[in-house]
């Protein structure tokens, strides 16, 4: 008889351990990992954007040509080597890992590891970074200066290229919005081709392989009606023309057509979900020493320091600050001293996701929020703003 295959345990965010420290699962990793990761060879040297996928363990290259497009199924490690200022010789690093909602926790727990581990490579000096999907942070949207793609599919289940037709009789939906701020560009997210995806507020794009249709909704913005427009020029170019473009417009008389396709028995479409708005006076940050003990397994304690400025920190500690209220672009940070513990070091954003399984594990908005590991001197600019002296 045949091995039955089973679908790997797909990852769970209120995990707290993250990258499954202490299990098989991390020694499984470690005999892949061996004594050097052939990936990080190059890793670092030049100025600009490297991404690499999480495959069975492995570290693998991510095509340049499909940078911007990610699947839920899978773990990324995203770096970014850039200069402070355009004469400095010393290059500063971004290292993110980015879990999709379908990954699996062999994936997951790969990409966690294969992070530290580039890190280590690089001395320390990334800031690292934690990203959820549908949670990312600016600074991880901003390499993709043309749009931000984030798929079904993956390794594991296999995938189609976003310029690959749907399979005969089969819709993809696709939701398109802007990032906004200052660093804003457009992002297009795959979600269900069902009406319970579709509201006021943002552009679509129904992909139907020999139809796309477009549909512009009251308070999209002029920037996501481009960028559908943009995507869908794109599509119907990689199929060779092959594909004819129908643009619908929420008003008109043949809005009905559109919502028909994808499930409706209506012709109004829902109002936008209201987005969380900042409070006059948002609750304040709060910062924390953290302390382990290796006599008990690397149990973490956060104790409380007072102000939750620059002058509480210390070069022999690790601090959290808990800046998740601020809006809109929330973080928990972990800060390095330059002197703290190894373990401190390396355990970081395992401590982080530990204090968000603590704090917030009722709200799952909170435990996807991002996580920032810092060294200190290399600092980001919106920690230097969360700890400066009032």
């Amino acid at each position: 008889m045949p091995e039955l295959l089973t679908r790997p345990t797909k990852y769970n965010i209120e995990d707290s351990n993250i990258a499954l420290l202490g299990s098989d699962l991390e020694k499984t990793v470690r005999e892949h990992a061996g004594d050097k990761e052939a990936a990080w060879e190059d890793a670092g040297k030049e100025v600009g954007t490297k991404i690499w996928r999480i495959e069975q363990f492995k570290v693998v290259d991510w095509p340049q040509e499909k940078y911007g497009t990610f699947y839920d199924g899978d773990s990324y490690i995203v770096l970014h080597t850039y200069k402070k200022t355009p004469d400095s010789e010393e290059l500063s690093y971004n290292l993110h890992f980015w879990i999709g909602e379908d990954s699996s926790q062999d994936e997951a727990a790969t990409a966690a590891y294969k992070t530290v581990e580039l890190d280590d490579h690089l001395n320390g000096i990334p800031v690292e970074y934690r990203e959820v999907q549908s949670y990312e942070s600016p600074q991880f949207l901003s390499y993709f200066k043309k749009r931000f793609v984030c798929q079904r599919g993956g390794v594991a289940t296999g995938f189609h290229h976003v310029s690959s037709p749907p399979e005969q009789e089969t819709k993809r939906l696709y939701r398109i919005t802007s990032t906004g701020g200052a660093r804003a560009g457009i992002v297009v997210r795959e979600v269900p081709a069902e009406a319970a995806s579709v509201a006021e507020g943002d552009a679509y794009v129904l992909d139907m392989g020999s139809k796309v249709w477009q549909l512009h909704t009251k308070g999209d913005l002029g920037k996501e009606r481009h960028g559908a427009a943009e995507f869908v020029q794109e599509l119907v170019s990689l199929r060779e023309g092959k594909a004819h473009v129908t643009v619908y417009d929420q008003g008109t008389s043949d809005l009905t057509t559109f919502l028909v396709k994808v499930g409706f028995d209506t012709s109004t479409l829902p109002a936008p979900t209201p987005l969380s708005e900042p409070t006059d006076e948002p609750p304040a940050h709060t910062l924390y020493r953290l302390s382990d003990s290796p006599s008990q397994g690397h149990q973490v304690t956060f104790t409380p320091v007072s102000p939750p400025t620059r002058t509480s920190l210390c070069s022999s500690d690790a601090f959290l600050l808990d800046d998740a209220a601020h809006w809109p672009a929330p973080a928990i940070y972990v800060w390095i001293g330059k002197d703290a513990s190894l373990t401190e070091k390396r355990l970081a954003l395992q401590y982080a996701q530990r204090y968000l399984y603590e704090h917030r594990k009722a709200d799952r908005k909170h435990l996807a929020v991002n996580l920032v590991k810092m060294k200190e001197g290399h600092e980001t600019r919106e920690f230097l703003e969360a700890v400066k002296v009032e």
